[in-house]
């Protein structure tokens, strides 16, 4: 399945693994690289020394593209940078701010720029920025979450732009790829379903966690702070609905979850954030990312012959 996001990149398939912070490592990254598409480390507040060694930890595994995610309000964010130049990662994706001043920087040291964006706007300066592809992410995803859906986002960013469109948000088989690329994407960001893999480190009491959620199982937290995240409905989310109720400072629902996200990785799933999206009640096992992948792109291409054979036939 070949599309301008692949070859940019350099990748057989056009898929992007979400960079989750304390969730994508080198294991699941290059399980995801080594099956054709796209891995990417999640950073978070990673040290610049702890990004470097997961960078050469990933490189071990994988001789094929890899990217970095990077949490642009990260307190660390100068010194990822200045690691991620160190490294020549071939491509970053960010988060959480405006690159723009990154775009041009990084090109001249031949590293690919994809920002996550969640309205027009963004994806038009963006592009004007240099942006070869963007990456529009809809609400339904996992984690920090914008406000307008994918369904209506991704049509919306394909008409504004003269560059690739990455969907993401809500995808998790072979229906979505197909229902992002009938809405003008070129690829696809995935997330919740590659935590659910044999090769995510996290600990099993996450991934049962989303095998077990249900269609309303995941609630967005924090909206009151300017940065809302979608993650499970448990001990932690109710104490954060109870504080907004209460009309609780920044300060004080931002401490809250400070660490949160970790904890849930080491498997506290009432007291952790538990991010995840909205469709993770689609996801009912653990599999090798290589089957993950594989089981995408044949139901993508069965959806899409499906309906074109429906349409010829009419």
């Amino acid at each position: 399945m070949k599309t301008r996001v692949t070859e940019i990149l350099g990748i057989d398939v056009p898929i992007i693994q979400g960079g989750m912070a304390w969730v994508a490592t080198a294991p699941l990254v290059a399980a995801v690289s080594e099956a054709g598409g796209l891995g990417v480390i999640g950073t978070g507040n990673m040290t610049g020394e702890e990004l470097r060694s997961e960078i050469r930890r990933t490189r071990s595994l994988t001789s094929k593209p890899f990217g970095v995610n990077l949490m642009l309000l990260s307190p660390q964010i100068q010194e990822q940078i200045k690691v991620v130049k160190e490294e020549r990662v071939p491509v970053v994706t960010t988060g959480a701010g405006n690159p723009g001043h990154l775009i041009e920087d990084f090109a001249k040291l031949g590293i690919i720029t994809i920002p996550v964006v969640a309205s027009v706007s963004l994806a038009k300066r963006l592009q004007k920025n240099g942006a070869r592809m963007v990456i529009a992410e809809g609400m339904e995803s996992g984690g920090h979450v914008g406000e307008i859906t994918t369904l209506c986002l991704i049509p919306q960013v394909v008409d504004a732009l003269d560059v690739p469109v990455i969907a993401a948000g809500g995808i998790a088989d072979g229906r979505g790829m197909a229902a992002c690329f009938a809405l003008g994407a070129e690829g696809v960001q995935i997330g919740t379903r590659f935590i659910c893999s044999e090769e995510c480190e996290v600990h099993p009491a996450y991934k049962e966690a989303i095998v077990k959620a249900s269609d309303r199982s995941t609630v967005v937290t924090g909206t009151s702070t300017g940065h809302p995240v979608r993650c499970l409905r448990n001990k932690l989310a109710r104490k954060f609905e109870l504080l907004e109720k209460q009309g609780a400072c920044r300060e004080e629902i931002e401490a809250l979850g400070a660490g949160k996200l970790k904890e849930a990785t080491c498997g506290n799933v009432q007291d952790g954030s538990v991010m995840m999206g909205q469709i993770a009640g689609l996801i009912n096992d653990i599999k090798p990312v290589k089957a993950i992948i594989a089981e995408l792109l044949e139901e993508c291409k069965q959806t899409i012959s499906r309906l074109y054979a429906e349409v010829v036939e009419q």
